[in-house]
This record gives C-alpha cells, sequence and structure tokens, in this order.
C-alpha cells in the first residue's frame, strides 16, 4: 500500500522535528517508530512502510490542544488505556490532517509533558 505523498511529508518533518528536541532518541519497539527523551516515549510516530494508516500519537495535557487534537479527522484517544492519560493518535493520511506545523506544536507539547525540566529549561533557551 503506498502512502500518500503529503502524508509521507507530514511524517518526516514531524520525526526530525522531534528527533532535534533536547535529549530525543528514536527507537523501533514493536516495529514502530518513537521518540523518546529520558527513556519515555513522547511521540509515537508508527511506521513510514504503508503497512497501516501513518499517523502520530502524543499525550496532549493542556485541555485546549487535546480537544483541538481530537477534532482532526479520524483523530481519536489513543488504545491500550493511553487515551485515559490523554494520548491522542491524530492519522495523517486523512482528507483535512493537521499541518505539520500544528502538528510539531503539539510534539512539543508532549516533549514538554514527559521530558525532565532540565531539557525542558534548554528548549527554552533555544
Amino acid at each position: 500500500m503506498a502512502v500518500p505523498r503529503n502524508a509521507l511529508k507530514k511524517w518526516q518533518r514531524v520525526r526530525e522535528f522531534a528527533l532535534g528536541l533536547p535529549g530525543a532518541t528514536e527507537e523501533f519497539p514493536w516495529g514502530d517508530t518513537v521518540a523518546k527523551v529520558n527513556k519515555k516515549v513522547f511521540v509515537f510516530l508508527g511506521t513510514d512502510d504503508g503497512s497501516y494508516p501513518m499517523g502520530v500519537t502524543l499525550k496532549l495535557k493542556d485541555e485546549a490542544a487535546h480537544a483541538h487534537a481530537l477534532t482532526s479527522p479520524g483523530a481519536e484517544p489513543a488504545g491500550y488505556g493511553l487515551g485515559r492519560s490523554g494520548w491522542v493518535r491524530i492519522p495523517l493520511e486523512e482528507r483535512g490532517a493537521p499541518a505539520a506545523e500544528l502538528l510539531c506544536d503539539w510534539v512539543e507539547e508532549s516533549y514538554r509533558t514527559i521530558a525532565p525540566k532540565k531539557l525542558v529549561a534548554e528548549l527554552d533557551e533555544r
């Protein structure tokens, strides 16, 4: 299954942004791509191989951002009980999916929720 080019470009932009945050690392548990900080996932990026619909899953504690993310086409609380903790899955292949800039803002919020204060301070100094 081919991944739509616009979805792939958003995915690549979000991945690059996430990995540019202080202390961020990339790992591949369960065959997925994730970005971690301090050994904790702050964004699930899924895969870019077309094996299932491309999307991102992130933690949004800010109620307005969380509610906004859930208005994205196809968005839903994350599975495995993560949705109860503020995690949202946002598909990238849907018509009207959020722009890469907004996705990066949400990735930064998720990062700030998970990262140690020292790394958040380093981000604020940039």
